[in-house]
């Protein structure tokens, strides 16, 4: 072998063992630095890991655990690079601007970095769940029915594992409503003209000592005073419930409670059975009412919208309330609002939503 030849053989040996060092070395920093002790090793990755330690994720009858970057690192090449590239940020945080090294300043952020995470799984289908959840391996008889319905469901609509599952790692965010948005209605109900011929009601208002009439009432204004509004209520009222005046016949979404005067003052129509045997007949209720009320359910149904995605999206893919009747959204959504901090007054608004706006509503 002559000299030039040597020396180009030395040449592309060097390279071949640059090259080597430097994509093993790559390779090996990627894989050391995907690993969960690496993951665990900055302080304020204590409450997650915490957190993770709890559910099945960590520990189940199979034996499988899912590691950190099972869940947030794509296996996907491109997803996988960028995925690294951006978590050089939590680095940053750690060491620089100690963003979130104290449980106070970790729950302050919880919500946004929760966003974070949500955002990047649903752009990339849940390939990280999808990973170790095979779609054509779920054995869906095995499922409960509820399950079987809200998975074809998602399917249906397009949506993704991270759309309902949320928190099965990590403790959902603590979602809370601006309380501005309520304030908001308040002004609005203020300013509605006394000329206005409808009222709706955003709040259990009292009609004089006959009745309580619940958010989202259809009320006929009559007469106007002042602050005082002479209004009319229609609905139903089924034998033996006579306390309660319902939105249309069969269908129980209470529009007002009654006092023994209010009982005793309803305009009744006749009873009639319906097809279950349950007898039911028209009412009507005159009173006056002094608080202020909206000319329109649009301002009321805009602030539902905000409830549902405070309350109900943080956990779930959002519902649409043509999913369940009426009869059957007060129990769905009393079940979901016992899981979050929604006050009784602000369920009883989205309860009212969902029931105005679910696929047998019937509107008079």
């Amino acid at each position: 072998m002559t000299i030039k030849k040597r020396y180009i053989a030395t040449l592309v040996a060097i390279g071949i063992c640059i090259g080597w060092l430097t994509l093993g070395g790559t390779q090996s920093v990627l894989y050391a630095t995907s690993s969960t002790e690496f993951c665990v090793s900055c302080h304020s990755m204590d409450i997650p890991y915490q957190e993770y330690q709890g559910t099945r994720h960590f520990n189940n009858v199979s034996g499988v655990r899912a590691e950190c970057s099972n869940c947030h690192i794509p296996s996907n090449t491109v997803d996988y690079l960028l995925t690294k590239g951006r978590a050089s940020k939590d680095i940053y945080h750690e060491f620089v601007t100690r963003k979130i090294d104290t449980p106070e300043k970790y729950e302050n952020h919880r919500a946004a970095m929760a966003e974070t995470v949500w955002k990047q799984m649903r752009a990339n289908d849940s390939a990280t769940c999808r990973s170790c959840h095979k779609d054509d391996a779920v054995e869906r008889f095995d499922q409960t029915p509820d399950a079987q319905k809200m998975h074809q469901y998602a399917r249906d609509n397009d949506q993704t594992c991270i759309d309902c599952h949320k928190g099965i790692a990590h403790q959902l965010p603590e979602m809370k409503m601006d309380s501005k948005a309520l304030d908001h209605l308040v002004e609005l109900a203020k300013q509605t003209p006394a000329q206005s011929a409808q009222a709706y009601p955003f709040k259990p208002t009292p009609l004089g000592e006959l009745a309580t009439i619940n958010p989202a009432t259809a009320l006929t204004v009559l007469d106007t005073q002042g602050d005082t509004r002479t209004v009319e209520l229609k609905g139903f009222q089924m034998e033996g419930a006579e306390q309660v005046i319902y939105v249309a016949e069969g269908q129980r979404a209470i529009v007002a409670q009654l006092t023994d005067a209010g009982q005793a003052a309803v305009q009744a129509g006749t009873y009639q059975a319906d097809q279950y045997g349950n007898k039911w007949r028209s009412a009507r209720l005159q009173g006056e009412i002094n608080t202020p009320i909206l000319p329109s359910r649009d301002a009321l149904w805009r602030y539902a919208e905000q409830l549902d995605n405070v309350y109900c999206s943080a956990c779930h893919a959002k519902i649409p309330a043509k999913h369940f009747t009426v009869n059957a959204w007060p129990s769905v959504a009393k079940s979901m609002g016992d899981r979050t901090a929604i006050s009784v007054e602000d369920l009883d608004i989205l309860t009212k939503y969902f029931q105005y706006n679910a696929k047998d509503f019937v509107a008079n």
